[in-house]
């Protein structure tokens, strides 16, 4: 069961007691992201992220680690478009020196000129990882593809130029904007107290101070293209997909079902046919990703040239065959079973418990329990899943990106009208 408490200064803290298990995770959840950069440098939610970690007044970076390492704990932190997160994992007994630690790090960090500096060039080479890595650029290409110039189209990472313009004043002020107790949540599961946890965190966080956030988005207008870009690689990696929808959206849960059925797993749709029966990709699948006004239904394969333009008339073809025919009630009720045994024995594992209290109550303004969303699935119907597949998957929707060694390939609106789009 799961308890929630609210401080005078707006923090809240969530917290889930599992007294079967030695461990405990704790995550600060901040509702400022990618798309928040607007009036700074982008890349500077992902770099405060990093620099959060290289020293305290008391403790310098090598002691942060040391003393988590020390009892067998763990601590990180990662950055999204719309929240940063970071969190530890220690033993239930080793509570208090996690959420000092965390403390500490929040809101003691020294952000030396010199860390500023080496983490700059620290970033700059994970910038130049990434993007030699086709398979996980494309992901981002094919946002930029959609969304064009909108933040939420906007690598999290920043560029090259705009994290080397990142000063320590810019960081200052971001923290000074997004950095405050209304704007964040702290999660809290494993072997724990409620009342103890909050006696805990309102000593290390009730004094703290900072104006409410008012965030105004920009609402994403999504466009449809098709981009090639050329690159000397053994594989075209490919992202196709479509608008999706935004998080508080109702037909949310429908579309859970249906990506899970399209290309969740390796009994979906996409990955028996294009894998398993053609032999045609090693990895294929797909995700939705949901943001506050916004999302995006993406499917991604990695196949090699000669096959590349076979791959996406597949795709184009499974997805025909759940607009025009739909699903049977069979394939239904097995993916709803399948959606309900991943989701309940995830919540065996503490990390997943905490993040699913901190995301929720952060993104939502309550706890989502697992439980709910395995309800909330079982009621989805065929129909219901026919009408999704028949709003989501209009021709005049499809995007393309495609990265790789090719010239040209057959307008996707082509291929789509082939199929019977």
């Amino acid at each position: 069961m799961w308890n929630k408490a609210v401080l005078n200064n707006g923090l809240r803290i969530v917290t889930e007691e599992v007294p079967f298990v030695h461990s405990v995770a704790v995550g600060i959840w901040v509702k400022a992201g990618s798309r928040n950069e607007d009036d700074f440098k982008h890349g500077i939610s992902h770099f405060i992220e990093h620099l959060l970690f290289k020293g305290t007044e008391k403790r310098t970076a090598k002691q942060i680690a040391q003393e988590f390492e020390a009892v067998g704990g763990s601590v990180n932190a990662f950055t999204t478009k719309e929240y940063t997160c970071y969190y530890a994992k220690v033993l239930d007994e080793h509570f208090d020196l996690a959420i000092d630690i965390l403390a500490d790090m929040f809101f003691n960090s020294k952000f030396d000129e010199q860390e500023i500096g080496k983490e700059k060039n620290v970033i700059i080479e994970e910038i130049k990882m990434y993007e030699d890595s086709p398979d996980e650029i494309i992901h981002d290409l094919f946002a930029q593809t959609v969304l064009q110039n909108h933040p939420l189209g906007r690598p999290i990472v920043g560029t090259i130029e705009s994290v080397n313009d990142i000063t320590r004043q810019d960081i200052l002020s971001y923290l000074t904007k997004y950095y405050t107790p209304a704007n964040t949540v702290i999660a809290v599961a494993g072997n724990i107290n409620h009342n103890q946890v909050v006696d805990k965190l309102s000593y290390l966080f009730g004094d703290w101070k900072g104006n409410r956030v008012e965030t105004k988005y920009q609402q994403p207008e999504p466009y449809n293209d098709t981009v090639l870009i050329k690159k000397d690689t053994e594989q075209v990696q490919i992202c196709m997909g479509v608008p999706g929808l935004p998080r508080d959206d109702e037909n949310n849960y429908t579309l859970y079902v249906l990506n899970n059925i399209i290309g969740g797993g390796l009994s979906s749709r996409l990955f028996q046919e294009i894998r398993e029966n053609k032999g045609l990709a090693y990895s294929i699948y797909s995700y939705h990703s949901s943001y506050y006004d916004g999302g995006l239904f993406t499917i991604y394969a990695g196949t090699s040239q000669d096959h590349f333009e076979d791959v996406v008339e597949l795709i184009a073809q499974e997805l025909y065959k759940c607009k025009k025919l739909g699903i049977g009630q069979e394939e239904l009720d097995r993916t709803k079973t399948q959606i309900k045994g991943s989701l309940l024995l995830s919540m065996e594992s503490i990390s997943n418990r905490m993040s699913r209290l901190g995301r929720t109550e952060l993104c939502y303004g309550r706890v989502i329990p697992a439980e709910e969303i395995v309800s909330k699935t079982s009621q989805v119907t065929v129909s219901q899943i026919l009408e999704l597949s028949e709003k989501l998957f209009r021709k005049e929707n499809f995007s393309l990106t495609a990265l790789g060694p090719i010239d040209k390939m057959t307008d996707i609106q082509s291929i789509l009208t082939a199929v019977g789009f």
